[in-house]
């Protein structure tokens, strides 16, 4: 690996981790003068707790803006005309600042949002597929955990099979498997919650 490739490599890590790492949800609390939302709930910044938090309007409003993290580093990538492997490289630095922000102590949300921002640039198909599944599985369960699991495996699926059947660039086969398996690893907790019968269901203080 030359020089070149190793600076636009470490462009791409460091300019998608820290775009990811913009704390919406924090940012909004203060402006509207309402709870941080890592003082309730999951402790997370992600949409579903802000929405416990601040209600819906801040909640959309930070589900928004933290997705168009994820489409903004993967966009930016692209438009400096870096190549796929390294749209795939900012893709997953901003799930991992969108989880572990450098801003607030490493605290964060569970990547989800920002994972599907990113998705939109490299697959909108996958991103079409997801979206109606995360609302169907959310709206009969109430639980915004598992309709986030359910569509990360979807969205991978999709993603996967572009790359293997239809020719889509193979590094995006790495962002496929790898950001569902960041989204699964960052719901850990939820995760067990489910399997416990305690998980937060959607509007519960």
């Amino acid at each position: 690996m030359d020089l070149s490739t190793l600076l636009a490599a470490a462009t791409a890590a460091v300019a998608g981790y820290l775009i990811g790492g913009i704390p919406w949800g924090v940012i909004i609390a203060r402006v509207v003068g309402g709870p941080d939302p890592r003082t309730l709930g999951s402790g997370r910044t992600g949409g579903a707790n802000v929405l416990r938090a601040l209600g819906p309007r801040a909640a959309a409003v930070s589900g928004l803006l933290d997705m168009l993290k994820g489409t903004a580093a993967v966009a930016l990538v692209r438009l400096l005309g870096l190549g796929p492997a390294f749209e795939v490289i900012a893709a997953l630095a901003a799930i991992l600042g969108h989880s572990r922000s450098p801003f607030i102590g490493f605290q964060g949300g569970r990547g989800v949002s920002a994972a599907y921002g990113g998705l939109l640039i490299i697959s909108p198909l996958a991103a079409a597929v997801v979206l109606p599944l995360f609302a169907v599985v959310v709206l009969v369960s109430r639980y915004s955990s598992l309709g986030s699991l359910t569509g990360a495996v979807a969205g991978g699926v999709v993603l996967a099979a572009q790359v293997l059947a239809a020719g889509q660039p193979a590094p995006y086969l790495v962002y496929a498997l790898a950001g569902p398996a960041m989204i699964w690893l960052f719901h850990a907790d939820n995760i067990q919650r489910l399997l416990n019968g305690t998980e937060r269901k959607v509007g519960q203080r």
